[in-house]
C-alpha cells in the first residue's frame, strides 16, 4: 500500500493532506523518516506520525448505551447524532444498524459492515428486539392476547407481527406501570403507536437486547465498546 493512502485510511487526513505531513518530515517508518507518498509499505512496518503509531481502521461492530436527545443518523439534524459519542476514527465510515427515536435509549449497534447490519434489519430474518416500556397507565385486561395476535395501526395497510409483553411489578412508590415488550419489526415510532392503539401512552422507552446481543450493563448511559467475536457471529 502506498505510504499516503495508509495516512489517510489510518487518520483522519485526506490523501492531500498526508502528501503535506509527508513533506514536512512528520512521518516515519521503522525509525526512519520518510517524503515519498508513492513510498510502498510491507504489513509489518512500525510507521508513525508525529511520533504516534499508526494501524489501519478495520471492520468495527460497536455497542452504544443511547442517551435521550441523540439522533441515530450520520448526517447533520435537529439533534446531535449519535457517532459523535464515539471516540474513534473515521467515524464516516460507521452506520447505524437498528435506528432509536430521539427520545428512546438503550442498545445502539453501530458498523460499518453492510451485509452484518442487513442481517440484523432485515424483516426476514424476524430478529426479536426487546424493550423496557414505561406507561402513563396501567394496561388493561387482554393487552397480551391483543399483541400477540398483531395490531392494526393508522396508516398501515398490515397488522403488526406478533409481539410478546410481560407484565413488571411496580417498582417504587410511585407505582411506575412498566412492561417488557418483544417484537420483531421496526415501524415508524411502532412502539408508542402500539400502545396508543390499546389506549394508552409510552411515556419512556429503553431497548435492552437484539437478537442475542444484551446491552452491557457496565455501560453507563453515552458510553460504548466493541461487540465480541461471539456478539458479532450471533448475528
Amino acid at each position: 500500500m502506498r505510504l499516503d493512502r495508509f495516512l489517510s485510511e489510518s487518520t483522519e487526513l485526506t490523501r492531500s493532506l498526508a502528501k503535506k505531513a509527508l513533506h514536512r518530515g512528520e512521518v516515519e517508518v521503522d525509525g526512519e523518516v520518510i517524503k515519498n507518498a508513492a513510498f510502498k509499505l510491507d504489513q509489518e512496518q512500525d510507521v508513525r506520525w508525529m511520533g504516534e503509531p499508526l494501524a489501519l481502521v478495520g471492520v468495527r461492530y460497536l455497542m452504544l448505551n443511547k442517551p435521550t436527545g441523540y439522533e441515530c443518523t450520520t448526517r447533520p439534524g435537529r439533534y446531535p447524532s449519535v457517532v459523535e459519542l464515539l471516540d474513534v476514527t473515521k467515524r464516516d465510515r460507521l452506520h447505524i444498524a437498528g435506528r432509536l427515536d430521539v427520545d428512546t435509549t438503550g442498545l445502539v449497534l453501530i458498523t460499518e459492515d453492510g451485509q452484518w447490519s442487513h442481517r440484523l434489519t432485515s424483516p426476514k430474518r424476524r430478529c426479536d428486539k426487546h424493550y423496557l416500556v414505561t406507561l402513563a397507565q396501567p394496561l388493561k385486561d387482554g393487552a397480551e392476547d391483543l399483541l400477540a395476535a398483531g395490531l392494526m395501526l393508522e396508516r398501515e395497510d398490515k397488522p403488526t407481527l406478533p409481539a410478546r409483553l410481560e407484565r413488571l411489578p411496580a417498582t417504587d412508590e410511585d407505582e411506575v406501570v412498566q412492561a417488557r415488550l418483544v417484537i420483531q419489526e421496526g415501524r415508524y415510532h411502532q412502539i408508542k403507536r402500539m400502545f396508543a392503539a390499546l389506549g394508552n401512552e409510552v411515556v419512556a422507552l429503553h431497548r435492552e437486547r437484539i437478537g442475542d446481543i444484551v446491552l452491557d450493563s457496565t455501560l453507563a448511559t453515552g458510553e460504548w465498546r466493541e461487540l465480541t467475536e461471539t456478539e458479532i457471529a450471533s448475528i
